[in-house]
């Protein structure tokens, strides 16, 4: 026998199923808190039985995790359990245990403890500082003295007692069924265990290749949801009874071990899947088939918190869905089942009959029935019985879905005939309509051909004296912009006239004084005199401004008309590369007279490649665009500073886009839906007809390109123009 200390550093397991989790919560405070006085040994006298003990068990509860053996050993304050289980529920403490044994035969006696779930369990006698075996889920299988669950050796001579003591600890309920028998009885009802555990994964396991078979013939998401529900209800089975610690752990002990959480996830999630599917939850109770998503989320969150080293929140959160889950989908079968649907009927008897195997094997250990293999056994059998129930009604509902698929091909058929003699009677009423109606769209026809005719005409007209309007307003405002240059040159020209004779008559002097005969000092006496009678030093200074702003207006003059050459673009009839920054200064230089001192122009422009478009109909898309800003501003302030016009250029996505703001009056929303409307404007009668931002949209529209507005009423406007940088076909 391996003798070790206890490992207090090995990292906690906790039991995966809902049920040994949530029953003992609620159930420990009223079963198991009252405790017994001395009682007597626990007396091994037949070999060959393998005994229950009930009663003749003391514990001492150990919070702080700090008592040594010896402490144990000669403690006063053991307290003897009532009669039954011990089952100390959900406990951060270390629990001892201490039993009385008195062998009363010649052959050794052997403990049982029959929860493999305890993480951590130390077998003492008294004068032993060292447990003789540790075992437990937190330590290797391979220290067991017997390949089985926990079986401890009494080493305890024929008419002899003897105290023993084990050492508990685990973070999950710690129920503890301890029964004694002779060696060669608990080999058999190992044994007995192996041969019913066999045949259960043997049945599970059969279920899963029958439903297999079918979901390859049928190809119903239903039995592939099933078969996963199935084997995950085997693995936790498995998990639960030791087999999968003892199949895995001596391999591979971090897949035992996350076996422990991924397996109640794996139950949730194709029991929810398969229940979504299975019962039509969608078609009958759309409103619960929601809450199914979050609960899934719900398990994929805790799957990441086990993950993530935070196995206690992890089971915690699985055990909470466990619980919920449970409820929720036993309602809603609930409710489906009242509406008709027969295999919800078939769900609801299935999960009681599974219900009932678990209640029978959770009331076991509360000591509320007795401790015998129908009860220990009861929850696997339930769960067989579910699988086995539930594949039959997966059968009868493809015998359901055959009736239905039937019925409805019938009914089909009857639709289509009936449709048929309909169609037929009223083919010929429809003709007879078709013949009447005809001749009136004839009559309509030519009616309205002739009022198409004549709304064209009027559009054109009023296009025209959009176009009129437009033109006489950069007609005055090209006028105005070229009279002030103008007025640079004509009024600089007389003055510069007058200096310019002065300095004439000045060199004449200057001519004079140099061809007399005096000295060079009255020569340079009468320069001198000269210069200051005439002031040529101010006449020279007077002279270099009016030539400079001569200069500027001839130079201002000639930028307003290229702008205007670059505005109209009259020598180009087709599509051009054109600089989309170019034709916004032009059309601002246009533009300059209604800008006057009291809007800024804020100019964001980007770099942008050519865009091939017709330079002159976007320019007047500009035009039209700025036009509008200009008059949004001046409705808000009037004269007064504060507008603000903002135009900005970039290249995004293949793409050219304008973006023009102002912070004007703005536009409800009724009106920006309208303002591309022919004919719609909120101007005073005169002064437009309302054409100028639709003929702006069909521009860009002939362009590929899109205008799209953003207004708040009272604090402005945007208009963003995108133009494609390849240009229309």
């Amino acid at each position: 026998m391996k003798e070790m200390r206890p490992n207090k550093n090995c990292p906690p397991r906790r039991a995966i199923s809902f049920f040994h989790w949530l029953l003992p919560c609620f159930l420990f405070p009223f079963l198991n808190n009252a405790y017994a006085g001395p009682a007597d040994a626990v007396v091994f006298s037949n070999p060959s039985k393998i005994e229950h003990i009930t009663n003749n068990i003391a514990c001492l509860m150990d919070p702080g995790h700090n008592l040594l053996p010896a402490d144990v050993f000669s403690s006063n304050h053991f307290e003897e359990l009532k009669k039954g289980t011990p089952n100390f529920g959900i406990t951060k403490s270390i629990v001892w245990l201490r039993i009385r044994v008195r062998n009363e035969t010649s052959e050794p006696a052997v403990l049982k403890l029959s929860n493999p779930g305890i993480d951590s369990i130390s077998y003492y006698e008294p004068g032993q500082n060292f447990p003789i075996v540790n075992m437990g889920l937190a330590y290797p299988f391979s220290q067991r003295p017997y390949e089985a669950n926990y079986l401890f050796d009494v080493h305890l001579p024929a008419h002899t007692e003897k105290y023993i003591y084990f050492r508990l600890s685990t973070a999950g309920p710690l129920i503890v069924p301890i029964s004694i028998g002779g060696r060669q009885a608990m080999a058999d009802q190992t044994q007995d265990e192996d041969i019913f555990w066999g045949i259960y994964i043997g049945i599970m396991i059969a279920m899963m290749l029958y439903n297999c078979f079918v979901y390859a013939t049928t190809n119903d998401s239903g039995y592939f949801y099933y078969i996963v529900y199935v084997l995950a209800v085997l693995l936790t089975q498995v998990t639960l009874s030791g087999y999968l610690f003892l199949w895995l752990q001596p391999a591979n002990a971090m897949a035992a071990e996350s076996c422990m959480f991924l397996t109640p996830i794996l139950v949730g999630v194709a029991g929810i899947m398969f229940i979504r599917s299975f019962l039509k939850v969608r078609r009958f109770t759309p409103a619960i088939n929601k809450g199914y998503t979050v609960f899934i989320a719900g398990y994929i969150l805790a799957a990441g918190l086990c993950i993530a080293g935070l196995s206690k929140a992890g089971f915690t959160l699985i055990d909470i869905l466990a619980s919920v889950v449970s409820l929720y989908m036993l309602t809603n079968a609930i409710i489906i089942a009242r509406k008709g649907y027969r295999p919800a009927t078939f769900f609801l008897v299935a999960w009681g009959v599974f219900l009932t195997g678990v209640f029978i094997f959770v009331f076991k250990n509360f000591n509320l029935l007795p401790y015998n293999n129908f009860t220990v056994y009861t929850m696997p059998v339930g769960s067989a019985m579910e699988v086995l129930l539930l594949s039959f009604a997966l059968a009868d509902r493809i015998n359901t879905l055959k009736k239905e698929k039937e019925n409805s091909q019938m009914r089909m058929v009857e639709v289509v005939l009936e449709n048929e003699r309909i169609v037929r009677e009223q083919n010929v009423m429809l003709e007879e309509k078709v013949a009447a109606r005809t001749e009136q769209l004839w009559v309509v026809n030519e009616s309205l051909e002739k009022a198409m005719t004549d709304l064209q005409e009027a559009q054109a007209q009023l296009v025209e004296s959009e176009k009129t309007a437009s033109l006489g307003l950069l007609t005055a405002g090209i006028a105005h912009e070229i009279n002030n240059p103008i007025n640079f040159v004509s009024s600089g020209i007389k003055p510069l006239s007058r200096d310019v004779q002065i300095m004439s008559d000045a060199l004449d002097r200057l001519e004079s004084i140099a061809l007399t005969e005096t000295s060079s000092q009255e020569r340079r006496k009468q320069i001198d005199e000269l210069k200051t009678e005439a002031d040529l030093a101010y006449v020279k200074e007077e002279m270099r401004g009016i030539m400079a702003m001569i200069s500027d207006g001839a130079r201002r003059t000639a930028d307003i008309v290229q702008g205007l050459h670059v505005f109209s673009r009259v020598d180009e009839s087709g599509l051009k590369e054109t600089s989309i920054n170019d034709g916004l200064d032009a059309t601002l230089a246009v533009t300059g007279r209604m800008l006057n001192a009291t809007i800024t122009v804020e100019k964001n422009y980007g770099e942008l490649p050519p865009v091939t478009c017709y330079p002159g109909k976007i320019n007047q898309v500009f035009l039209n665009t700025i036009t509008n800003a200009i008059y949004a501003v001046h409705k808000k302030y009037g004269s007064a500073k504060g507008g603000r016009i903002t135009i900005e250029t970039i290249c995004e996505g293949g793409n050219v886009l304008v973006k023009i703001k102002d912070n004007g009056i703005g536009m409800d929303e009724e009106t920006r839906r309208k303002m591309f409307d022919p004919f719609f404007t909120t101007r005073a009668p005169g002064e437009g007809v309302g054409l100028g931002m639709s003929i702006a949209y069909k521009i860009i529209a002939s362009h590929d390109g899109k205008i799209q507005v953003t207004s708040v009423p009272g604090l402005g406007a945007e208009v963003v123009i995108s133009l494609p940088i390849l240009g229309a076909d």
